[in-house]
């Protein structure tokens, strides 16, 4: 069954759970991240990314004195809670940065995916990153595909630093201003209705991701249209404005 979206410009990703397996995410990253916390703190503290994080850290749990041993309490409360607070995406994704370029971690991409993603590029169609994880793991994670080097593929990556939120209109509205395409031509592609209900709401159509044995599964895409994978989503109807 196909879900036919035309008239796109630009495709916007979201990663867990929709490009990628939560589970990989859960299982592999998650405690690379954890077992590495105190070092890069103790390694890297006068990094400004670091620092900014730390920083960021005392002022939401409200202890501006708050030393590293208290910190890495935090981070790891934080990442059994799944909670998406930006200093934990950026450590997080520093430490991915690193594990990925020595070659310890290698991204994971379901299968449909790249297909997609190389045809919808050769297309034409401006393909962009929305994810709660940073930048900079978004970048490591292209980079280290499980087929090389992927970045080529992607013309944007965005976060909840330099966008916001994922499930407030506002970020989309903030991404619209920095891709320069339409609201209208811009889709987004994502597991999470929430998130999917905010980038309508900011005038971007949507498609649900809906993969068996993902988290958000069994809670549905609400009233967007779904897709159980991305070969499903038939974009090729796509017309000049």
């Amino acid at each position: 069954m196909s879900t036919a979206v035309p008239d796109v410009d630009a495709v916007v990703l979201d990663i867990e759970g929709t490009t990628s397996a939560t589970g990989f995410v859960v299982d592999v990253l998650y405690p690379y991240s954890r077992s590495r916390f105190g070092a890069l703190l103790a390694r890297r503290g006068d990094d400004p990314d670091v620092a900014r994080a730390v920083g960021q850290v005392r002022e939401l749990i409200g202890a501006p004195d708050a030393d590293a041993a208290r910190v890495e309490e935090v981070l790891n409360t934080w990442l059994d809670e799944d909670r998406k607070a930006t200093p934990l995406k950026t450590l997080q994704g520093l430490i991915w940065s690193e594990g990925f370029a020595r070659g310890d971690l290698t991204s994971h991409f379901y299968e449909d995916v790249l297909p997609a993603l190389r045809r919808w590029h050769a297309g034409g169609i401006a393909l962009h990153v929305y994810s709660s994880g940073s930048v900079a793991a978004q970048r490591a994670w292209f980079a280290a595909g499980p087929e090389g080097d992927l970045l080529p593929l992607v013309d944007g990556l965005y976060d909840t630093e330099n966008a916001g939120p994922k499930q407030e209109a506002d970020s989309y509205r903030r991404i619209t201003t920095a891709l320069g395409v339409p609201a209208g031509r811009t889709l987004f592609l994502s597991d999470r209705t929430g998130e999917l209900d905010a980038a309508r709401t900011a005038g971007w159509r949507t498609v649900g991701v809906r993969r068996p044995g993902e988290p958000y599964y069994e809670h549905g895409v609400g009233d967007h249209p779904e897709a159980r994978a991305f070969d499903e989503i038939d974009l090729s109807t796509r017309s000049t404005p």
